[in-house]
C-alpha cells in the first residue's frame, strides 16, 4: 500500500485561511471586544508587542532550555530501559506497571505530587522526562520487536561483530519507530512542561506569563503565548526529526532523501 502524498501547499493555505475566517467570525459572534475569543489580528498585535520585549525572550529561553532537557533525558532513560525491556523479559515485567502509571497519571496530579520533592523552577523539567518517558520506552520496544528475525539469524550464522549488527540491523529496525515516538514525544513534552509551569508558576517561565494574561483578562496575551507556544513545539518537533534523519543516514549508512 502506497503511502499518502501530502496536500500541495495551496490546498493547505487555503485551509488555513478558511479556519482563521471561522476563528474570526466566532470571536465577532462573542463580541466584548475579544474579551472571550481574541479575534486572530488581536492576537498577532499582542505578540508583536510581546516579541521585542527582553522578557519575552528571557521566558522563552527559560521555559526551553528546562522542556528540552527533560526531552534529552527521557530519550536516553527510553532507550536504556527499552534496549534493557527487549534483552530481558523480567526488566519489562517489572517496568511495565511504572509506565502504565504514568500514561494514566493527570499532569495536575503528577505536578502537585512533584511540587513536593522539587523546586517550581525544575519542575518543567521533571514533568517533561516523566510524560516523554514511556512514549519513547514504548517506540524502541516496538522497534527492537519489529527487527527482522531472519536478519539477526543471518547475522549468527555468519558471526557478524556486535558493531555491525548495530549498525545494519538493529539501528534500522528500531530508528523508524524511535523516530515516530520521539517527534510525537515532542509535542506532548511541551504540553506536559508548560502544564506544571502553569501550576508551579516559576518566575521567568512561559507557563508564568501565560497564567498572569489569564488572571488580568488579557485574553490576546493568552492566545499569543499559545501561538508561541504551539510554533515552538512545531519547530522542536521539525528540527528533532531531522537531526535524528540525519543521525541515521551516518551511522546506518544511508543516504537521506
Amino acid at each position: 500500500m502506497q503511502a499518502k502524498m501530502p496536500a500541495p501547499l495551496w490546498q493547505r493555505a487555503a485551509a488555513l485561511a478558511a479556519w482563521l475566517v471561522v476563528w474570526q467570525l466566532a470571536a465577532m459572534g462573542l463580541g466584548h471586544g475579544g474579551l472571550f475569543l481574541a479575534t486572530p489580528l488581536q492576537t498577532l498585535g499582542a505578540l508583536a508587542q510581546l516579541v521585542p520585549t527582553a522578557a519575552f525572550w528571557q521566558r522563552i529561553v527559560f521555559s526551553a532550555l528546562r522542556i528540552l532537557a527533560g526531552f534529552l533525558l527521557a530519550i536516553a532513560g527510553g532507550l536504556l530501559l527499552g534496549a534493557a525491556g527487549a534483552r530481558w523479559r523480567w526488566v519489562r515485567i517489572f517496568i511495565d506497571p511504572v509506565m502504565q502509571l504514568i500514561r494514566a497519571m493527570p499532569v495536575a496530579s503528577f505536578v502537585i505530587l512533584a511540587l513536593l520533592w522539587v523546586r517550581s523552577a525544575n519542575l518543567s523539567v521533571v514533568v517533561s522526562f516523566t510524560h516523554v518517558l514511556p512514549v519513547v520506552y514504548a517506540g524502541v520496544l516496538g522497534g527492537i520487536a519489529d527487527t527482522d528475525p531472519k536478519l539477526l539469524e543471518m547475522a549468527r550464522v555468519y558471526r557478524l561483530t556486535l558493531t555491525a549488527r548495530l549498525r545494519y540491523i538493529w539501528l534500522p529496525g528500531v530508528f523508524p519507530s524511535f523516530c515516530e515516538s520521539c517527534i510525537a514525544a515532542m509535542g506532548m513534552c511541551w504540553k506536559s512542561g508548560v502544564s506544571a509551569e502553569v501550576i508551579g508558576l516559576p518566575d521567568h517561565s512561559v507557563g508564568d506569563a501565560l497564567y498572569r494574561a489569564k488572571i488580568t483578562l488579557s485574553t490576546p496575551d493568552v492566545f499569543a503565548w499559545t501561538l508561541v507556544i504551539v510554533l515552538l513545539s512545531a519547530a522542536q518537533s521539525a528540527l528533532a526529526a531531522r537531526l535524528l534523519r540525519a543521525a541515521k543516514a551516518r551511522l546506518c549508512g544511508e543516504v537521506q532523501a
